[in-house]
């Protein structure tokens, strides 16, 4: 009943205005015009993180993981902690509430460490992000008056804003936590190195994929249903499609689900079906990978081999930000196919593209600095496999405070932000 109820209000609240639609477009089809109603509703902020974030907390409780907090000011504390409320992580409660409910000391390497991350996602958020932003919003809205080649640097500049803009928020929401000595849970680990796109969904958002996973996906994949569905694939069609079939549909809802959640509108539903299509599909010929790879000679550690892998799983998930970014389903397609046939490389050289991105060369040009920066720091930490705050703190007081002097003047120099700026509020507050 706490789940019907909690889910129903986030879902009254998120999708009775397109269900609505829905259904009148659906009945106009059809020659009758029956007026729905329009409530107008206002979206709470934050709704999804921390109804997601308690709901896990009710479900564990059902399944005995742990007892019922008997203290309302410690469970409110768990559901309302402030850096984390508006666009995440999702935390579970076995991880966050021993930390929220722990003394804690004020501690200066505690500070140090919060104020370097925050410094961070400022950079990542002020000098790249919100540089790229207006174009984004722009040029979607009339792609009918641009080439494909602006429109396909539109959906490139959207990867980098979006990843920018996300990180950096969640590098933001992390470094305050720190500051009370609470770490949260990390919700990026370099998602653009994804070899494959499952990859890439345990590598972008986190904490959403691993609430998905244990509270959506394997009580699917787990359902009696599902069990006695994938018998009865093994009378008809043998164990391979047994085992491979009802895991894939059991993706592919789940990335329905995510789809839907991203927003109320059927390019959201396509951006889902897409992903969850490429991991279906993904996991049924898994095992013709090393058979193909063996018969062109191919090594999973070949390095030229290992960047087409990321270059392939890129493209894959450019695709999906089309929908993201599309004013709708069928704009996202068209989006697509201008992108491919009407794409001119001569355009690249020509000056005017920058007035049809409606952004200077000055600010490319910063931009892409910063981005070659960002880039190399990714590179240090996927090789190395530590964090920078881990590299710069192991060398001493100087070399932190080097780091986040340079970062606050680069921010503070560079940073979109003050009179004549339209602030960009953060990506993922609407969600």
């Amino acid at each position: 009943a706490v789940l019907v109820l909690n889910f129903g209000i986030l879902a009254f609240l998120k999708y009775f205005d397109f269900a609505a639609r829905s259904v009148h477009s659906l009945l106009g089809a059809v020659g009758l015009d029956i007026a729905m109603p329009d409530f107008k509703l206002v979206l709470p902020l934050g709704i999804s993180f921390y109804t997601f974030q308690t709901m896990g907390y009710v479900i564990d409780v059902y399944r005995g993981k742990f007892r019922a907090a008997k203290n309302p000011a410690k469970f409110a504390l768990f559901a309302s902690f402030f850096p984390q409320i508006v666009q995440g992580p999702i935390s579970f409660y076995s991880d966050l509430s021993g930390k929220l409910y722990e003394g804690h000391d004020i501690s200066f390497s505690n500070i140090k460490q919060g104020v370097l991350l925050i410094t961070w996602g400022f950079f990542k958020k002020l000098v790249i992000a919100d540089r790229l932003v207006n174009t984004v919003l722009t040029i979607p809205a009339e792609y009918e008056k641009h080439s494909g080649t602006v429109i396909l640097i539109t959906a490139l500049f959207y990867a980098v804003q979006l990843y920018a803009d996300f990180s950096g928020g969640i590098d933001i929401s992390r470094g305050v936590s720190q500051l009370f000595g609470i770490d949260l849970a990390e919700n990026f680990r370099r998602p653009y190195f994804s070899r494959n796109i499952s990859e890439y969904w345990h590598r972008w958002h986190i904490t959403l994929g691993a609430w998905l996973r244990e509270y959506l996906f394997y009580p699917i994949a787990m359902s009696k249903l599902f069990q006695k569905f994938g018998r009865s694939l093994k009378k008809h069609f043998g164990m391979k499609i047994s085992k491979v079939l009802p895991v894939s549909i059991a993706s592919l809802i789940t990335f329905l689900v995510v789809g839907i959640w991203h927003g109320a509108d059927w390019k959201y539903v396509g951006f889902g079906m897409w992903n969850g299509l490429i991991i279906m599909v993904s996991t049924l010929i898994e095992d013709k990978y090393p058979v193909w790879k063996s018969k062109l000679h191919i090594k999973d550690t070949n390095p030229l081999f290992i960047l087409f892998q990321m270059v392939r799983t890129f493209l894959i998930v450019l695709v999906g930000y089309y929908f993201d970014i599309a004013p709708g389903f069928l704009a996202a397609v068209n989006m697509m196919w201008r992108s491919i046939t009407d794409f001119h490389i001569s355009e690249l050289a020509d000056p005017a593209i920058f007035d049809a991105l409606g952004v200077s060369s000055a600010s490319l040009i910063l931009v892409a600095i910063a981005v070659l920066a960002l880039l190399v720091c990714s590179i240090v930490q996927e090789c190395s496999g530590r964090t920078l705050r881990e590299m710069i703190c192991s060398k001493g007081f100087w070399a932190e405070a080097g780091v986040f002097l340079l970062l606050f003047w680069v921010v503070a120099i560079f940073g979109v932000y003050g009179p004549g700026t339209n602030p960009a509020e953060f990506v993922y507050m609407q969600f």
